[in-house]
C-alpha cells in the first residue's frame, strides 16, 4: 500500500517556519529566566540587567555603525525613550521577582502582559476597548487573582513587582508596534539596547560589588541568548502574522514550569494551575482582538 506524501505548500512552509522560530525563542527565553534565577543568588539584579544589556549593545552596534549616520536618524527619540526604559523595568522587575518567587509563578505573571494591551491602548491613544474584549480580560485577571491566591495570604511584594514586569513589557510591546511601523529594525534594537543600558547603569553602580567569577557563565549565557532571543524572534515575523506567533509566548509558562519542577522541585498546586490556565486563555483571546495604533506623537 503506497502512501501518498503531499508536498508542503510555500506557504505551509513559511508557517512552521515562523512557529519553529518563535517556540525556539520562547524556549531559550525561559532558560535565561531559569539561569537568572540562579545567578541572582550571587549577584545583584542590577549587575544581571547591565551585563545582559551590554553583551546585546555590543552585538547591535556593527549594524548601525555600517548604515553611517542614517542608521541613528530618527523621528521618534521619545518614543524610542519609552520603549527602552519600559523595556529595563520590565527585565529589572522580573528578575528581583524571580529572586525570591518561584519561576513558574514570576514568568506567568509577566505573561499577563496581553492582558494590559488593551488598556495602555486606551490611556495613551484613546483607543476603546471593545465589548468582545472585556470577557477575555476579565478571564485573565481572575487567573491573575488564583495566582496570587484569592485569599492573598501568600502575596508579596515580589508577587507585585512580577505583575509590574508586566506592565513594563505591555508598555513596551505597544511602543515597538508602533516604531515598527515607521523605522527599521537594527535602529530598533540599537536605542533598545543603548537606552536601556544607560538607564541600568546608574543602578549597577548604586548597588556595585564584585561580580564573582563563578556568576560570569550565567551571566555570558543570558546576555548572548537574550540577543539571539531579539533576532529569532524579529525573523519568525517575516514568516508568520503577529497574531499567529502571540499565543506560542504562553509555552514560556509551560517551559518555566517544567523547569521550576526539575530544577527547583517545585509543582503549583491546584489554585496556581486554575489561574495560569484563565491567564493563558484570556491572553490568547484577547490578542485575536487586539489593534495597533497607526501613529504615534
Amino acid at each position: 500500500m503506497r502512501v501518498l506524501v503531499l508536498p508542503l505548500t510555500l506557504e505551509r512552509k513559511q508557517l512552521l517556519t515562523g512557529l519553529l522560530l518563535s517556540l525556539v525563542t520562547v524556549f531559550f527565553s525561559s532558560t535565561v529566566a531559569a539561569v537568572g534565577k540562579h545567578v541572582s543568588q550571587e549577584v545583584h539584579v542590577s549587575a544581571i540587567v547591565l551585563v545582559q544589556y551590554g553583551i546585546s549593545f555590543l552585538f547591535a552596534l556593527p549594524a548601525v555603525l555600517r548604515a553611517g549616520r542614517s542608521g541613528l536618524a530618527t523621528s521618534r527619540p521619545k518614543l524610542h525613550f519609552v520603549r527602552g526604559v519600559s523595556g529595563c523595568a520590565c527585565f529589572y522587575l522580573y528578575y528581583l521577582a524571580l529572586s525570591k518567587i518561584t519561576l513558574v509563578e514570576a514568568t506567568l505573571l509577566r505573561s499577563s502582559a496581553p492582558l494590559m494591551v488593551p488598556l495602555i491602548l486606551f490611556l495613551w491613544f484613546s483607543q476603546r476597548v471593545r465589548r468582545a474584549t472585556w470577557p477575555p480580560l476579565l478571564v485573565g485577571f481572575v487567573g491573575i487573582v488564583l495566582v496570587l491566591k484569592p485569599d492573598f495570604d501568600g502575596l508579596s511584594v515580589w508577587h507585585l513587582l512580577a505583575l509590574l514586569s508586566g506592565l513594563g513589557l505591555a508598555i513596551s510591546m505597544v511602543s515597538t508596534r508602533v516604531l515598527a511601523q515607521h523605522e527599521p529594525q537594527n535602529r530598533i534594537l540599537f536605542y533598545y539596547f543603548s537606552i536601556s543600558l544607560l538607564f541600568s547603569l546608574p543602578f549597577f553602580l548604586w548597588n556595585y560589588s564584585p561580580i564573582p567569577v563563578s556568576a560570569w557563565p550565567g551571566l555570558l549565557y543570558m546576555g548572548v541568548v537574550i540577543y539571539l532571543s531579539f533576532v529569532m524572534y524579529t525573523l519568525a515575523y517575516r514568516y508568520v502574522s503577529a497574531a499567529a506567533l502571540a499565543p506560542i509566548s504562553y509555552f514560556g509558562v509551560v517551559f518555566s514550569g517544567l523547569l521550576d519542577w526539575l530544577v527547583w522541585d517545585h509543582i503549583p498546586d491546584p489554585i496556581t494551575l486554575m489561574g495560569i490556565a484563565c491567564v493563558v486563555l484570556g491572553g490568547v483571546l484577547v490578542l485575536k482582538h487586539k489593534e495597533v495604533p497607526a501613529t504615534s506623537n
